[in-house]
């Protein structure tokens, strides 16, 4: 899969913060960015976690909003069945 620029720089933001998330059990990857919103996947830990809506707004999502010019929203990838 060929990445965008912006979505390149979205994945190297995440990057930067994925060694503290899997320190704590869990891990975030990028799924993907429609309407200037960017969709991501959590593992481990991370699922169930009373702290999750925090770290994805406060955490990764502040963090990608800070440095990828035009990001709206981030949020947790909720697959259609």
């Amino acid at each position: 899969m060929e990445y965008t620029d912006k979505e390149k720089q979205i994945i190297k933001t995440i990057e930067k913060v994925r060694p503290y998330i899997q320190s704590d059990g869990g891990d975030v990857n990028f799924v993907k960015l429609e309407d200037d919103i960017v969709y991501l996947n959590v593992y481990g830990a991370c699922i169930g976690c009373s702290a999750l809506g925090e770290t994805l707004k406060d955490g990764v999502g502040a963090l990608i909003m800070d440095e990828v010019e035009g990001i709206k929203d981030v949020r947790l990838y909720i697959p259609e069945v």
